[in-house]
């Protein structure tokens, strides 16, 4: 991983730059934005229709060549959306996209380019309408490897992963491992012999957590200065 050059005064004006971002021009298109919530290049992220609620928590990377997409289009009213639980992680190029209900529990995290519908978009014979969703349904602490794809109708277990570039259409147990295309179980977890830590647990003690992770970044930028990132932006050495 390469260093970052920035003094730390620089990196807190950059994250309160995404905080006022966010609650100017995202907040007002969410339904629900839970507190101490964390994105990242928010100006990468596209909230299209609603409803779409987010949790307490909730860290949202995008990127632009990655952008994160929370859609919802429906031709009916008084649908459930879009609702993304507590301490969840959506990573660069995940996309959600709702045209009944999506919902996914708390502590759970979307690696790059997952994408989750409860539509196919088209009907199989009339393909100038939607035809028919069935809502997607992803428990606690899930994990979804890199573009991976959740179609229609799926249940997700509790605690199981989604290997990368799995394509699950049906529904999945909870506590396991599956993968391939179709996904099909290739590992059972058993909770009792190592229990899980979620992210929830993370945040639980989320004062004390911002406070280490404060000193973290003050002790990695460290030394570092105004004139120093300014040169390695303008004219960087090789192996910066």
């Amino acid at each position: 991983m390469r260093k970052d050059h920035r003094p730390y005064y620089i990196k807190q004006l950059h994250t309160r730059a995404q905080s006022l971002y966010v609650n100017h021009f995202l907040r007002p298109q969410f339904e629900c934005l839970g507190r101490h919530f964390n994105f990242i290049q928010p100006w990468y992220v596209e909230v299209f229709g609603g409803p779409v609620r987010l949790g307490e928590h909730v860290c949202v990377m995008a990127a632009a060549d990655n952008r994160v997409r929370f859609s919802v289009w429906s031709n009916e009213k008084d649908i459930a959306g879009i609702t993304v639980g507590d301490a969840c992680l959506v990573s660069p190029g995940a996309r959600i996209s709702a045209a009944k209900s999506i919902t996914i529990g708390n502590s759970c995290m979307l690696a790059s380019g997952v994408y989750i519908t409860d539509s196919d978009w088209h009907d199989i014979y009339n393909r100038v309408t939607l035809g028919p969703a069935r809502p997607v349904v992803l428990k606690d602490n899930v994990w979804v490897g890199d573009n991976a794809m959740i179609g229609k109708g799926v249940t997700i277990g509790e605690n199981t992963i989604v290997g990368a570039r799995a394509v699950v259409m049906n529904d999945l147990p909870a506590n396991v491992i599956a993968a391939g295309n179709p996904a099909r179980v290739v590992r059972e977890l058993n909770p009792d012999e190592q229990p899980f830590f979620t992210r929830g647990q993370w945040f639980e003690d989320a004062e004390s957590l911002h406070r280490g992770l404060q000193a973290i970044d003050q002790g990695m930028l460290q030394g570092n200065t105004l004139l120093g990132w300014l040169r390695h932006a303008w004219f960087p050495r090789r192996g910066e």
